[in-house]
């Protein structure tokens, strides 16, 4: 693993600040609303709360929250990329350290408000860890194995990994508390949506008298490749090149001003990408 001090101590600092930041709302939204995020951290969640109220047991979540994560971690060495895995491994130590340090504080005691706010929080502080090229650890550690090295769709995985653990914790602690989780981890969801666009892609259409420079231009930018076709237009009956291409949301920008370098006067049409099958590039995960 090779280390760039400038670009590592950026990354440093972003899983600190996203450990940080989402311990600090467990120990205020999460706790105060008696709420379960997603994945590991809501599991460890609930195992705290059973053992506390039925074998009146308090434990560290640091202890549970790094056993957990005991699997997936190797799992991410072993199969992900080892600096990747190992900066997620620095965002579960310190998010663990963090959540048995700070002081629990409830700001209020409207349910629906811990929520809303609690799970955009949350969504922060994975889009922080997310921007360092890291990840809260968990369940993303075997979403992206499955997905980049299995080719299986691990959406549903996911959900129904969550399904199960809103479904003890509404056994056990009453179902209001699963349905306001449910609200929690929207607004989380959406929140990264918002903030973290690289697993977005966007089609392009490009209309244009400059096909092969913009196709070239599109690579350079990106490392995409693009197919070119013949179009006609409907009025003049001009024949033009028109050239189609599938980038991330975060390259969308970039391309978009070299194609107005290329070809000023090129027609472009931006759709947001649902889904794609086949081959596309994307940045190894180092």
């Amino acid at each position: 693993m090779s280390f760039n001090w400038k670009n590592d101590s950026r990354r440093i600092f972003l899983v600190v600040l996203a450990a940080f930041v989402m311990a600090m709302n467990i120990n205020t939204f999460v706790t105060a609303g008696g709420l379960y995020p997603g994945g590991v951290s809501g599991l460890t969640i609930l195992i705290q709360r059973i053992s506390l109220n039925y074998f009146h047991v308090k434990l560290p979540y640091s202890l549970v929250n790094i056993a957990l994560n005991a699997a997936p971690v190797y799992v991410g060495f072993r199969f992900v990329g080892k600096k990747f895995t190992l900066y997620s491994l620095v965002m579960i130590l310190c998010c663990s350290f963090f959540t048995d340090s700070l002081p629990v504080y409830e700001i209020t005691q409207d349910t629906l408000l811990i929520a809303i706010f609690g799970g955009i929080i949350n969504g922060l502080s994975i889009s922080l860890s997310l921007f360092a090229d890291a990840t809260s650890g968990g369940t993303d550690f075997l979403a992206i194995y499955l997905s980049d090295k299995k080719g299986i769709e691990s959406w549903n995985l996911v959900l129904g990994f969550n399904a199960v653990i809103l479904g003890i914790a509404g056994y056990f602690f009453g179902w209001d508390k699963a349905l306001y989780s449910i609200i929690f981890q929207y607004a989380s969801t959406q929140t990264l949506y918002a903030l973290y666009r690289n697993y977005q892609k966007q089609t392009l259409f490009i209309v244009t008298d400059h096909p092969q420079e913009i196709a070239k231009g599109i690579h350079e930018v990106c490392n995409h490749g693009a197919s070119i076709m013949k179009a006609e237009g409907s009025y003049e009956h001009k024949e033009h090149g028109m050239v189609y291409s599938v980038v991330s949301s975060t390259d969308a920008k970039r391309v978009r001003m070299k194609i107005k370098e290329i070809d000023p006067k090129a027609f472009v049409n931006m759709i947001r990408s649902k889904e794609i099958f086949g081959r596309f590039v994307m940045k190894p995960r180092d």
